[in-house]
């Protein structure tokens, strides 16, 4: 390897060593992030941080509990459906297709590790996906910062 070589090595390390630390991003549009704290406490940080912001929870579906009712085991998994008709009707307004899409989900799951996850479809992936202007991106990003918020 050249001297000159070793700077572009150690910025690419630096890189993957920062990319970890960040949400995981898949090829299907859903962020990943890891969270500190079980799924229920996890749900409960997302559910007072919604209400401080004055967003709407419009339905917790407990998805492992309803498994347990006809038998069935799953790890903890919980999906919240969130929103605001001012965030959202602009998008809708712009791209109608976008109702599938919202309100706003984030899914908190236990993987079998008993590691905790936050995931949600990236506002990027939302956009492309619609055909959303630039300027309403921003209706959605929130999601982003609700679940590290939730996550730390």
């Amino acid at each position: 390897m050249r001297v000159w070589q070793l700077p572009v090595v150690f910025a690419g390390l630096a890189l993957s060593v920062a990319a970890m630390s960040n949400p995981i991003s898949n090829e299907n549009g859903i962020i990943n992030v890891p969270s500190n704290h079980s799924v229920d406490e996890t749900v409960e940080r997302i559910n007072n941080i919604l209400q401080t912001k004055g967003i709407t929870l419009f339905a917790l579906i407990d998805h492992s509990g309803e498994a347990e009712k006809v038998g069935m085991k799953m790890r903890p998994t919980k999906l919240l459906i969130f929103g605001s008709p001012k965030a959202g009707t602009p998008l809708m307004l712009a791209a109608p297709s976008a109702a599938i899409d919202l309100p706003l989900k984030i899914l908190v799951w236990e993987d079998a590790g008993g590691k905790v996850w936050l995931s949600y479809n990236s506002p990027e992936y939302l956009q492309h996906r619609h055909g959303l202007p630039q300027d309403l991106v921003q209706n959605i990003a929130v999601v982003g910062v609700l679940a590290a918020k939730a996550a730390e």
